[in-house]
């Protein structure tokens, strides 16, 4: 069994304990632990096989032996009992976003909605509107939420960057250390740092490709391969993830590197404007089409060169402008992480963080940081664990005290302010003139009109004790869609205001969106990379925030935590 068929059933009988009206920790705790299983790089079955399940991060004794259960017999017995009592389609209907597992119950119990197409079919026919609590705004809500989702649903089989990545980058380790490789190296959309994957390309050069081949076939991470070759091999990780080793001569390494590296929108137009000058170019090569004669390349930057291109950063490769810049002599110089100065929104143990204030600040001093903000959640924010406007001032106090001695380092007091309905801010003004940064973010009522949540944060933006706007969007990556907001007005009143915009790290989020903030950018509005840290190895995070601003064409002129800390003072209020 593999992990992602364990994961579905752990978050299928967490939506069926829902439904069933189960506390909320024993909900939340199956949803932890089937996205700690899925994104398991080894079997958990082979695991649990073992007696080790527990080593999976939320298995406890009672979820190991649920593990078991479900490999030896395909079932998990809480789970068939609760399908006497729900249909499992209904688990589908709790998932569209809006509703949820009480009103899906309700559908279920009242009109008899026991999956998607019964729930189209009572949206349609106006039955949802008349259930007391509903209406017609929740039953156009939901026509449109199912159209979102029909429009997905070619996106499925994609996983987050962030699932991809660390796999791909192991595998591509396994195969560094064997001695047949020579050259290897991650493409696809992993390298270009894409929100989502939908498989991992690996590319390489070795003295003995079928023993590579059958190195990477034989690796723990690896569930099912096809069978090795010497140009490679095709196979999938045990979370599910495909992956496709191509191996190829040193000397058309280039070639092969720069076309799976893709997108395929840039490598179209990368052959269209090829065509127009005589020439044909794939991966095996750039073929002069009058002669026929092909020319491969070691390197990508052969290749570029070859075209007539100054070289191409993998996270520009999206036919957004990148080859004119390139043959114009025009491509930015994109902002890296080294160029990052320090972090401005991090939560502690005082609100919803897993570390301590202190514990925060010198993870963050040993990344080399000179500045950091902490940012816990104010009291509206919707989610308990929020700090009184008390105990903030005494936050005040003990970072101020903290500070005293440091040399090298600033902790700024500040706080992640949630944006209430009418774009009312949290905390008294006199408290928010005495913190040193604000992160005024919505949390709360996501389903409002695109008109009101534009007011909404437009007016947080016009609050002087604003600094910047946390994930703008609201989006979670695969989770839920953004929250309808007019992006252009709100871009065009902070760049008035000199109200800052994030690019929030958490590989769920990378909001802004990189078309929003490269919208922003060329408005003048300066940009802040983020992390939203609420634990010590969440700082990690900053690599996903300087990404989507690497695919956005930022440089480090535009992003405000690029700045030293002298500078950036003079741009705090």
């Amino acid at each position: 069994m593999t992990n992602a068929e364990i994961a579905d059933a752990f978050d299928e009988l967490g939506a069926l304990y829902e439904l069933d009206g189960a506390v909320k920790y024993r909900v939340l705790a199956y949803g932890t632990a089937a996205k700690a299983i899925r994104e398991s790089p080894v079997s958990v079955a082979d695991l649990a096989a073992a007696g080790r399940a527990t080593e999976i991060a939320g298995v406890g004794k009672t979820l190991a032996e649920k593990i078991d259960a479900l490999v030896e017999t395909g079932e998990i017995p809480a789970a068939e009992k609760l399908k006497a009592k729900f249909p499992p389609s209904l688990v589908e209907v709790t998932r569209v976003p809006g509703l949820g597992a009480k009103t899906a119950r309700r559908l279920f119990e009242e009109i008899g909605v026991a999956s998607l197409e019964d729930l189209k079919e009572a949206a349609e026919a106006h039955r949802i509107r008349d259930l007391k609590g509903l209406g017609a705004k929740v039953e156009e809500n939901v026509i449109a939420a199912l159209e979102r989702l029909g429009e997905a649903g070619a996106a499925t089989g994609r996983v987050l960057l962030s699932t991809a990545r660390p796999i791909a980058e192991e595998l591509a380790q396994l195969l560094r250390d064997h001695p047949a490789a020579d050259r290897v190296e991650v493409a696809g959309s992993v390298r270009r740092w894409a929100d989502t994957c939908k498989d991992i390309d690996l590319i390489a050069t070795a003295t003995q490709p079928q023993a590579l081949a059958e190195h990477l076939v034989a690796s723990p991470l690896i569930s099912v391969a096809g069978k090795p070759g010497p140009n490679g091999v095709r196979a999938q990780t045990q979370n599910g993830i495909s992956v496709d080793l191509r191996i190829v001569a040193p000397e058309a390494f280039g070639n092969l590197l720069q076309h799976f590296t893709g997108s395929a929108a840039h490598n179209v137009a990368l052959r269209e404007e090829a065509v127009a000058r005589g020439l044909s170019v794939s991966e095996h090569g750039i073929t002069e089409v009058e002669s026929g004669e092909v020319e491969l390349c070691a390197t990508e930057e052969a290749v570029y060169e070859r075209l007539g291109y100054a070289y191409v950063e993998p996270e520009l490769r999206e036919d957004r402008g990148e080859l004119k810049a390139a043959r114009d002599g025009t491509l930015p110089d994109l902002v890296s992480v080294g160029d990052i100065r320090g972090d401005l929104h991090s939560h502690t143990t005082l609100s919803d963080g897993h570390n301590t204030l202190e514990e925060m600040a010198e993870a963050a001093r040993a990344r080399g940081y000179a500045y950091m903000a902490i940012t816990d959640h104010s009291a509206s924010h919707g989610f308990g664990d929020h700090v009184t406007a008390e105990r903030l001032w005494e936050r005040i106090a003990e970072i101020e005290a903290w500070n005293k001695g440091k040399r090298g380092f600033r902790l700024l007091s500040g706080s992640e302010v949630n944006i209430g309905l009418d774009g009312e801010l949290d905390y008294p003004d006199d408290l928010l003139e005495a913190l040193d940064w604000v992160v005024a973010s919505v949390h709360t009522s996501f389903a409002i009109s695109e008109g009101e949540m534009t007011e909404r944060v437009l007016t947080a933006i016009e609050n002087p004790n604003v600094d910047c706007i946390g994930h703008l969007t609201g989006r979670l990556l695969g989770r839920r869609e953004p929250y309808a907001i007019d992006v252009e007005a709100v871009v065009e009143t902070a760049a008035r205001t000199g109200t800052m915009l994030e690019i929030n790290g958490n590989p769920n989020r990378r909001d802004l969106s990189e078309n929003h903030a490269h919208l922003a950018a060329e408005a003048g509005v300066t940009i802040v990379l983020n992390t939203d840290a609420h634990r010590v190895e969440t700082l990690d995070n900053m690599a996903y925030a300087v990404a989507t601003a690497r695919r956005a064409w930022l440089t480090p002129d535009n992003v405000a935590n690029t700045s030293a800390w002298p500078k950036f003072k003079k741009l705090l209020r």
